[in-house]
């Protein structure tokens, strides 16, 4: 295993385990069905899209960012500015890339079929930050890889960029509540999980806010920020009204399947 993925696993595993611990110590909301139900199929999803990922680009970004630094190719590999330098802003550009490929999924018909798997679920919890249907997973990946051509992004700003898009994936979905006052503060910085709850929410106005995965600055800039939904946190309805919170529909199967439905999208 190279550095970069022993980096990335430690983080990622660290961050779940203490989200899970404080889901369990202190969750912010009840889940109609068992944490047991639920996790088989969205972690399900994350060997799943990992075994994607690894068919379609075994090389991974980082690769596709050694490859094109050898070749010349994309700006930063083209101009003299520290290196630095070079890494925060590509971190930048591939947040803003995220955020706009998530507007997009949500905008897009045949996209949103694929990214409404996600929102399916009933219950947001740290696993939910994981539950993405592995042609969503794929898609993204060359999204991402067309930009670290493009511009040049060093391996350094790939390992950092994805390392945070996956601590704050499962933290923002973390079924936790910080105290009111903590959240206003900090949510003037990152999306903070009250914030993404409201993301997640069935009323389409609610959950075409707040594209965010880790700064809020984006949704601010863009005017999709939303820092109070219509009804309480505790009560706010969670996931999608026509996939129902039972058993069949959280199963590995089920999700797969879930974007060739003949429901209304």
């Amino acid at each position: 295993m190279d550095n970069s993925a022993f980096i990335r696993i430690s983080v990622f595993l660290s961050i779940f385990a203490i989200m899970a611990v404080l889901e369990i110590w202190q969750p912010a909301r009840q889940s109609t069905l068992s944490r047991l139900q639920r996790w088989k199929g969205n972690l399900g999803m994350v060997v799943l899209g990992a075994v994607c990922s690894k068919l379609v680009l075994p090389a991974s970004l980082v690769g596709v960012a050694l490859w094109a630094n050898s070749a010349g190719i994309g700006v930063f590999n083209n101009v003299d500015i520290s290196s630095w330098l070079a890494i925060l802003l590509c971190i930048v550009l591939l947040d803003i890339t995220i955020y706009w490929q998530h507007r997009l999924f949500h905008t897009i018909p045949l996209l949103w079929r694929f990214h409404k798997m996600h929102h399916a679920d009933s219950h947001v919890d740290t696993t939910t930050g994981l539950r993405f249907h592995p042609i969503e997973i794929v898609l993204s990946l060359f999204i991402k890889a067309l930009v670290v051509i493009a511009f040049g992004v060093p391996v350094m700003a790939i390992v950092i960029f994805e390392v945070g898009l996956n601590g704050f994936a499962l933290f923002n979905h973390a079924n936790i509540r910080l105290p009111q006052k903590w959240d206003d503060k900090l949510g003037l910085f990152i999306i903070t999980q009250r914030l993404h709850r409201i993301h997640h929410s069935q009323k389409k106005e609610e959950s075409n806010t707040n594209f965010g995965f880790s700064v809020s600055w984006w949704d601010k800039l863009f005017g999709s920020f939303k820092c109070r939904a219509e009804k309480s946190d505790e009560q706010i309805a969670i996931g999608q009204f026509d996939y129902p919170p039972t058993k069949e529909n959280a199963g590995i199967v089920a999700l797969l399947k879930m974007p060739f439905d003949r429901k209304p999208q």
